[in-house]
């Protein structure tokens, strides 16, 4: 049999979502936040004298050349994906390129997939090889599924950094562990990756950063961990010669992740992240209600101050980036009140406020199930949570939590608030001194960056002018070393401002379909249609 010619297709992700930081991208010169680790892992399990292309649509445009050079088409993604994959499995199928789909969203509805020609559920390294042997077989459909949480991560190869074009990026992804301890009942994360985290052995996870900075790479690096602090006792073995690794290349990187909140209780971890070069910590809040907290299991955020913790993390040299969630069925009458009033106490100025969304597979989706709540997606091709979530009968009235969500939304994106929080927890970030942010900031790398920025707040948007020049100059007296994350997070603001005010339409649209309801229903039936999906 001859060799075969793959051709890895990544899914576009549906528009203006808040990841999509297309004005971001924009000023830093990219095409889109990150290229698809997955797919690129992928390509290193495969035998090496298979030919390999790939191309990511959210960066390139599907050349019908390369669709007829391929011998096998592999694709697939994350629900915010679905719709493109759906559209990838549809064009692959009329050149008649069988397609193989795998992925998060195919591990959790693999029902939606069952007419591509081959399905690989679960996590690739426990499962691609039964499909390399049927392929050279001459099985040209199947099904393949992983064990679930049994895959062995330290046989997970180095990525094929070598299929990427560095220069479309925003920055580059790494993992280093799967799974998450906790038991949140809305998290999807333990019902594919499992409550046990496993871990990279700490050669293996040296040598992929090696091969990415051997391939080129310098600048922002991402771990993709569901929670990096999962298996503390793993992560303080790499760190320390993560921190040997990094002086003794230059510092080449500067990292970011996802964690949880406790984090902040071990003064030991954050000093070895900041020794590492972490520069920003994704933390799920969700909620300043213990009450809902608790309800939802998601206990760890309720034994301590919130803005206590947000703070020893700022002065540990880490921005916040954290997670809201409104629509939880404990929320009280006075939820937008007290979220503002949390994110301002916390100063963390990118916060990704979306409405609770009944995920697949997840334990809040069983129990909505079982209440007889559960709602379809209102329209899959919307772009996140923020604008398609609250699918299931709520429990205080859907218009309610509408409108609160869109008060949170105005107060935490006004600019000067916006702003505010910027200066704020930038004149306490403690960043190292080591050489990557001793830097100049108008270093020749990043003039370019900067005067686009400037550009962008005080000429094409003259009305962020005082924010910006206030903050900037502000941070550059107060904390120069601070100055690199502080234009991060106003770099996003050019993102954020716009989308919040899009996600604010398109709930206004929302809630004036609902008041339209209530008005056309006799007075005892208006609540229950306030419950009903819009």
């Amino acid at each position: 049999m001859t060799t075969p010619n793959v051709l890895m297709i990544f899914p576009r992700f549906n528009p203006n979502s808040f990841w999509s930081l297309q004005a971001a991208c924009d000023i830093y010169g990219a095409r889109c936040p990150a290229p698809p680790l997955g797919l690129i892992t992928l390509a290193a399990l495969l035998p090496r004298d298979w030919n390999i292309r790939l191309v990511n649509r959210n960066a390139e445009v599907l050349d019908p050349a390369d669709l007829a050079w391929a011998d096998i088409v592999m694709t697939g993604g994350m629900m915010p994906q679905r719709v493109d994959s759906l559209e990838v499995i549809r064009m692959a199928q009329a050149q008649g390129k069988p397609v193989v789909v795998g992925g998060p969203d195919v591990m959790s509805s693999p029902e939606l997939f069952e007419h591509a020609d081959f399905l690989v559920i679960g996590e690739a390294e426990g499962v691609i090889g039964q499909f390399v042997e049927a392929w050279a077989a001459g099985a040209r459909r199947g099904r393949f599924e992983a064990e679930k949480f049994k895959t062995d991560i330290t046989a997970s190869p180095i990525p094929r950094f070598d299929l990427l074009d560095f220069g479309h990026y925003l920055f580059v992804g790494v993992q280093f562990s799967r799974g998450c301890p906790f038991n949140c009942e809305f998290c999807d994360i333990i019902e594919l990756f499992g409550r046990v985290p496993r871990s990279k052995a700490v050669p293996q996870m040296l040598a992929e950063l090696q091969a990415l900075h051997d391939a080129g790479y310098r600048g922002h690096v991402d771990f993709v961990d569901d929670n990096l602090i999962g298996n503390k006792k793993a992560l303080k073995q790499f760190l320390p010669a993560l921190e040997a690794w990094q002086k003794s290349n230059g510092y080449p990187f500067m990292f970011s992740t996802e964690a949880s909140i406790n984090l902040a209780d071990d003064a030991e971890l954050l000093d070895m992240l900041r020794r590492a070069n972490f520069f920003a910590i994704f933390v799920g809040i969700e909620s300043p209600d213990s009450a809902t907290l608790v309800s939802t299991r998601k206990k760890q955020n309720t034994r301590r101050s919130l803005a206590e913790s947000v703070h020893r993390i700022h002065a540990a040299g880490m921005m916040v980036i954290a997670g809201f969630i409104v629509g939880f069925d404990t929320e009280e009458l006075r939820v937008a009140e007290t979220m503002i009033e949390c994110i301002e106490a916390t100063d963390i100025p990118v916060c990704m406020i979306g409405l609770l969304t009944a995920l697949p597979s997840t334990q809040l989706t069983r129990r909505l199930e079982k209440e007889g709540r559960l709602l379809p997606f209102a329209d899959e091709s919307r772009g996140d949570q923020c604008t398609a979530g609250l699918n299931f009968v709520t429990r205080r009235p859907r218009i309610d939590i509408l409108r609160d969500y869109r008060a949170i939304l105005e107060a935490t994106y006004r600019p000067a608030a916006y702003f505010e929080r910027v200066r704020r927890s930038g004149l306490n970030l403690r960043r190292p001194s080591h050489p990557v942010t001793a830097r100049p900031v108008v270093s020749a790398r990043d003039r370019n960056t900067l005067l686009r920025l400037m550009w962008r707040m005080t000429v094409t948007h003259p009305f962020l002018a005082r924010y910006f020049w206030r903050t900037f100059i502000d941070i550059a007296r107060h904390n120069p070393a601070a100055l690199e994350t502080v234009v991060i997070q106003i770099t996003l603001y050019l993102h954020l401002g716009p989308f919040a005010k899009s996600v604010a339409a398109e709930i206004d649209r929302q809630i004036a379909s609902l008041e339209r309801e209530l008005l056309s229903q006799p007075p005892v039936q208006g609540a229950g249609v306030l419950q009903r999906a819009v």
